[in-house]
């Protein structure tokens, strides 16, 4: 067995943070340069990269992989150039290094300044999305970070060959190929090697399902920010626009039931229960969605399934969402309190001081009035492509962005000041 000094994780790690200590101070420019390089070669190399996924795809079919699965796991060439115009999207949004969040002179003459900085190695560790491959890499490379990239062994392939057109680009653009890296290893004594570099890795960020997220947070000893599944409930108050609530609803559970921003619960109020379970029911089967409900939307249609608490806890990730009728608002808050994992919440309501009491007793990172779950996502914030979506309070919540991806330090200047 490889000693944990010859360890290739460690190796890799000590190369990571080799090059992030020559990025951390270039320019703006240079960085900026290997965005576009890099989606230059996305598009290039679409053919290579499509080549490599479909591999991965033949093997999670033949495991029985799910198609939700598949679909998170799939790279298409449209796909790619989605992500390669994203790059640019990024390439245009603001520097955050070197930011100047506050500054003042003291009263001894002291100028004081606090300014944003790379947090300097990111380890990504995620699944079967290898367009987090390419997300994760720019970010940090524009927020002056080297990153190393642990994603799973069902794209494996995908992300070998994704991870080579980058470096290819980074060092084509003039910033070391080690900015960017893929943690050798399929196996999860790698993933271990990497949640124990401290001292190298400055920090990891879990990209997920709640195992993978629990499993990070409680055995790492490298700082975590931690990164939560998307238990997302949509509310129909009842001052809701009815057409408004339904076509909200279809968006938020079935444009892409696979990803973490879709909705898995959806309340209503019990005064506009009779008007709208019956088309939001014929909405939901004609998207192909399963209803698992309670007894009030079973007596409406024999086709839904009875709701276990298992349902109302559960991140489908698929064509199922869970369906329950609530005396009121209050009552609504409570059960997203309840269940909720923190991530989104919707309210549809004409009445704004419903909304007003909804987003003021609602503890998510997001709450939505009159709009889709589904906009919670960094692209649609306008910060480009996102490191993922934070749960918890600490440094970042919500989309992870550019500032998110830097801590700060301060900068002292005097003339010859002393104490």
């Amino acid at each position: 067995m490889t000693s944990s000094a010859t360890s290739p994780v460690l190796e890799t790690a000590r190369r990571a943070k080799a090059a992030a200590a020559v990025l951390a101070p270039l320019p703006r420019t240079v960085r900026d340069g290997a965005l576009l390089a890099i989606a230059d070669a996305l598009r290039a190399r679409t053919e290579e990269i499509v080549a490599a996924n479909a591999d991965d795809i033949a093997k999670a079919r033949a495991n029985g992989t799910s198609e939700a699965i598949i679909d998170r796991l799939t790279l298409t060439p449209e796909r790619i150039e989605a992500i390669a115009a994203d790059v640019t999207k990024v390439v245009a949004l603001p520097d955050p290094v070197g930011e100047v969040l506050r500054g003042s002179t003291l009263p001894n003459g002291l100028e004081l300044r606090q300014i944003r900085v790379p947090l300097g190695v990111v380890g990504i560790i995620y699944e079967a999305r290898p367009n987090v491959t390419v997300d994760a890499a720019v970010l940090c490379l524009k927020s002056g970070n080297a990153v190393l990239l642990r994603g799973s062994s069902s794209a494996y392939a995908s992300n070998t060959a994704l991870v080579a057109v980058l470096r290819d680009a980074v060092e084509a653009a003039g910033l070391p190929a080690d900015a960017v890296q893929l943690v050798p290893g399929e196996s999860r004594d790698s993933v271990k090697e990497l949640m124990r570099a401290r001292g190298l890795v400055d920090v990891l960020i879990p990209r997920g399902g709640a195992s993978l997220i629990r499993t990070v947070v409680e055995e790492s000893t490298v700082p975590v920010i931690e990164t939560g599944v998307g238990n997302c409930h949509v509310y129909v108050d009842e001052h809701a626009d009815l057409d408004m609530a339904v076509r909200i609803l279809v968006n938020a559970k079935a444009s892409r039931p696979s990803v973490c921003n879709a909705a898995e619960t959806v309340l209503v109020h019990a005064a506009v229960a009779d008007a709208f379970l019956p088309r939001a029911l014929s909405a939901l089967a004609e998207a192909g969605v399963t209803v698992h409900g309670d007894e009030t939307w079973q007596r409406v249609s024999d086709t839904v399934l009875a709701a276990t608490e298992e349902d109302w806890a559960t991140e489908y990730l698929s064509y199922d969402i869970a369906a329950a009728v609530v005396p009121d608002l209050d009552a609504a808050v409570a059960h997203i309190r309840r269940w909720s994992s923190g991530h989104t919440e919707a309210i549809v309501t004409r009445d704004q001081s419903a909304a007003r009491r909804f987003v003021s007793l609602v503890d998510s990172t997001a709450v939505m009035v009159n709009a889709s779950t589904r906009f919670t996502d960094g692209g649609q914030f306008g910060f480009g492509a996102e490191i993922g979506i934070s749960t918890q309070k600490l440094h970042a919540r919500g989309p992870m962005g550019l500032p998110e991806l830097t801590s700060t330090k301060y900068v002292v200047t005097g003339d010859g000041h002393i104490r």
